[in-house]
Order: structure tokens, then sequence, then C-alpha cells
């Protein structure tokens, strides 16, 4: 591990640990980003200026629409379909963009903390990600998550709902070189990624709340999502 990568775990960490939403856990560590790789840190701005022109998420399904259904293995193999979710209650379908992400994993980490608030606030949850099953695995683990990790193999699901996007040249170059290697766990060669986004689905199918952002450095916050489910 270079010394780059190794200041950034152990800011990785800090910022995971802190007292804080999990807005403040992320802004911590774009700032410690900024630091510690300014040069990745301008890519991300320029990755994310780019999205931002391009309207990308604006296509997303919306509060009120119908959550198109799904059937995606989870981490163990098995297939999990949207109805299925629905059964056991009001659920919030969240897109991430691997485990190799640390901004996925300070907020999945968060989330599954407090499993017992979301469980009270009458909601579960589950994650999409297009990692093959053995990294969709790791990121539940990793994450001491209590929630199913769904694999999206080449962003299928993503595609169908205006989520999924291309990294672009100078991002696939600069995610290679450390180490980030989204062939190997995806699949394929694509370089592609969904917007992180969560959706609060009722009962009904229907979409009660929504966060859609691409900049990925932000993410509903745990008091959002519980509001959500409350109401």
């Amino acid at each position: 591990m270079s010394d780059v990568e190794a200041r950034l775990q152990i800011a990785f960490e800090h910022c995971r640990d802190m007292d804080g939403s999990i807005n403040q856990r992320l802004t911590a560590y774009a700032s410690a980003l900024k630091t510690i790789n300014p040069d990745f840190a301008a890519g991300v701005e320029r990755l994310i200026a780019r999205l931002r022109v391009n309207d990308c998420g604006d296509g997303a399904p919306d509060i009120g629409d119908a959550m198109p259904d799904f059937a995606l293995p989870d981490d163990s193999g098995r297939i999990v379909r949207l109805d299925e979710l629905l059964s056991r209650g009001p659920v919030a379908i969240m897109f991430h963009r691997g485990h190799w992400c640390p901004y996925c994993r300070i907020n999945l980490a968060a989330i599954a903390k407090h499993s017992g608030d979301i469980r009270d606030a009458g909601g579960h949850v589950a994650v999409v990600t297009p990692e093959r099953q053995e990294f969709a695995a790791l990121f539940r683990s990793d994450t001491s998550s209590p929630f199913p990790v769904l694999s999206d193999l080449d962003n299928g699901y993503a595609l169908s709902l205006n989520l999924a996007i291309w990294v672009g040249r100078e991002m696939e170059t600069m995610m290679a070189e450390r180490g980030r290697a989204l062939p190997h766990y995806q699949g394929n060669d694509s370089w592609m990624l969904p917007i992180p986004a969560t959706f609060v689905v009722g009962r009904d199918g229907t979409i009660k709340a929504r966060f859609v952002d691409p900049d990925y450095r932000t993410r509903m916050d745990l008091d959002q999502l519980i509001a959500a489910f409350k109401r």
C-alpha cells in the first residue's frame, strides 16, 4: 500500500466512525481526499461537472411513479424481487457504486448501524450494486449490513432507471492507477457505474421519497430516510 493509500485508509476509518450525519462524514472524507490526493480530487470535480452539464440522473423515476420491478441475485445467489420485498413493508432501494468506494462504505455502514431505527420506523433496505456476487458479499460483510446486497450485473436495472453513467477516460485511468479494477469487480469492460440513489417505495409500489445526485459524495441522510418511512 502506498503512502497516499495508507493515509486515505486512516482518513476513511476516521470518517466512517466519527460522530455526525452521513453527509457530514462524507464531506469530511471528501475534504481529506482533496488534501491527500489533490489530483484525484480534481478529477472527481471534473467528472461531476460533466454529469451535471448533461443532466445525468434527471430522468430517473420520481416521487409518485411506480418503481419498476426487478429480479436480482443477492449476495448469497438467491433471486430477490421487488414485490417480495414489498410484501414485508416499505423498502428503500439504494444504489451504490461498489465495495471499493469509500463513500458507499461510509454510507452503508451508517445505515447498517441504525438498522434497528429503520425497522422501528416500519421500513427495510435493499442495496443494489453492479458488482459480482463475491464483491457484493464483501461489501455486505465489510459494512456489517443486515440488509441484502443485490448484484445488478452490467448495470441493467440502473440503465432502465436512467442511472447508469460512463466514468470517462480520465477517471478510467485514475481509478486503474489506484487499483479500482471495475472490469474485475463487474465482469465487463464498460467502466460504467450507477449514480448513487435512494428510492423509498411504499407497499403499493410507488415511490414516496427519492434522492438522486450525480455527486456521489452526497447521499440521503439517515433522518431523511427514517422520516420517509414514518410518513
